[in-house]
C-alpha cells in the first residue's frame, strides 16, 4: 500500500517550494541522465518517465532536468553499474549485478521467498527495503540507493511443452549470470545457459536454448512470445530493480534538490509496483491471445519445486551468515 508519510512529505515539500522558488530555480539547470536496460514499456521505465522525471522537474522549478535512456542506450547492466559508481552516469535502473561483490543482494533473487506479489511489494517499500538501502550505501559509498522497484515475478518459457514441473527436465534455459538462477535451474533438472539479455531473442530464435527464465512483463516487452510457445507461470523469483544515483552527483545538489530527488524516487518506485501488479493479468492475456500456452503453478507443484530446491537453500544458508535472519524478517512482514 502507499506510504502516507511519503505522500505527506511530498505535499509539505511542494508547499515549501511554492514559497521558496528562488532556492531551486536560480542558476543553470542541472541535467540528470537516467539509464536502464529495459524498454520503454517496462513498469520501471514508465515510472521514471511519467513520475520521476516530471516530479523532479516540476518541484525543482527548473533547476533540475531529467534525461532518460532506456533499452541499454547507455550500456548493459554491468556498464551502467560501473558508470554510476564512477560518476560517468548520473542515475541508473539496474538489477542485482553487484551480488558477487555484495552477497546480501542475492536475497532479491531468493526463490519462493514471498507469499505473493503484494508481500514482495510490502517488503521492498517498507522498513526492510530502507535498512538494506542503508547497508548498500555503506558497502558502495559512491552511490545512493533511492528505491526498490519491481523487475517482475520470474517464469519459465520455452518452445517445448512446459506445463508441469517434470517438463523442465532436460531443457536448456537461458539464465542470468547469477549463482542462484544457475543452481535453481540445475536442481530442477534443466541445463542453465548464461546469455546476455540483449542476445536472448536471437538465442531463442535460433534454438541455442529452448527457453528462458524471466518475468511475463519481460517476455512481452522483449517480444519473446514470437519465439516461445509455452509459459510456466511459476513466480519462482520476484526480482527487484534498484534506482541508484551517483553520490558525487547527489552531493553536488542543494539539500532541497536532494530531497526532491528522493521524494520523486519514492513515488516512482511506488508507481512502478502499482503498474506492475496491474499488468500481470494483461500480460497473461496478451500471451494467450498470441498463441502462447500459459500454465499457472498449482500449490502441489509449488511445493514440489520447493522440495527439489532444498539443496540450494541449504547451500545458501551455509554460505551466507546473514541469510537466516533476513529471510525470517521477510517472512514476518504482514
Amino acid at each position: 500500500m502507499k506510504r502516507p508519510l511519503a505522500l505527506l512529505s511530498a505535499a509539505v515539500l511542494a508547499a515549501a517550494l511554492t514559497s521558496c522558488d528562488d532556492d531551486v530555480s536560480d542558476g543553470p539547470t542541472t541535467v540528470l541522465r537516467v539509464g536502464g536496460t529495459w524498454d520503454e514499456g517496462h513498469p520501471m521505465s514508465v515510472a521514471v518517465d511519467e513520475v520521476f522525471e516530471p516530479k523532479v522537474e516540476e518541484l525543482s522549478g527548473g533547476s533540475l532536468s531529467i534525461e532518460t535512456y532506456h533499452a541499454g542506450v547507455l550500456g548493459n547492466e554491468d556498464g551502467l553499474w560501473d558508470g554510476v559508481r564512477n560518476g560517468s552516469i548520473d542515475t541508473v535502473v539496474i538489477g542485482s549485478v553487484m551480488n558477487q561483490e555484495y552477497p546480501t543482494m542475492l536475497i532479491s533473487d531468493w526463490p519462493f521467498l514471498y507469499r505473493d506479489l503484494e508481500h514482495a511489494r510490502d517488503v521492498w517499500t517498507g522498513g526492510i527495503g530502507d535498512d538494506l538501502a542503508a547497508e548498500f550505501e555503506e558497502e558502495f559509498p559512491s552511490t545512493y540507493l533511492l528505491g526498490w522497484g519491481p523487475n517482475g515475478a520470474r517464469t519459465f518459457s520455452s518452445s517445448r511443452p512446459l506445463e508441469e514441473v517434470d517438463d523442465l527436465e532436460g531443457q536448456r534455459f537461458r539464465v542470468p549470470a547469477n549463482p542462484i538462477h544457475i543452481g535453481m535451474t540445475e536442481q530442477l533438472g534443466a541445463s542453465p545457459q548464461v546469455i546476455p539479455l540483449g542476445e536472448l531473442f536471437t538465442a531463442l530464435e535460433t534454438g541455442v536454448v529452448d527457453g528462458q527464465d524471466n518475468g511475463m512483463v519481460t517476455i512481452t516487452s522483449e517480444a519473446m512470445h514470437e519465439v516461445q510457445d509455452y509459459v510456466y507461470e511459476t513466480d519462482h523469483i520476484i526480482a527487484t530493480l534498484q534506482l541508484i544515483i551517483s553520490a558525487p552527483v547527489m552531493d553536488g545538489l542543494t539539500e532541497q534538490e536532494q530531497q526532491i530527488v528522493r521524494e520523486a524516487a519514492s513515488e516512482a518506485t511506488d508507481a512502478a509496483w502499482d503498474r506492475y501488479l496491474e499488468s500481470v493479468d494483461d500480460d497473461r492475456a496478451f500471451l494467450g491471445e498470441n498463441g502462447v500456452t500459459v500454465t499457472r503453478l498449482g500449490d502441489s507443484d509449488r511445493e514440489e519445486m520447493i522440495d527439489r530446491l532444498a539443496p540450494l537453500y541449504e547451500r545458501l544458508y551455509a554460505e551466507n551468515d546473514w541469510a537466516e535472519d533476513l529471510v525470517a524478517e521477510i517472512e514476518a512482514v504482514e
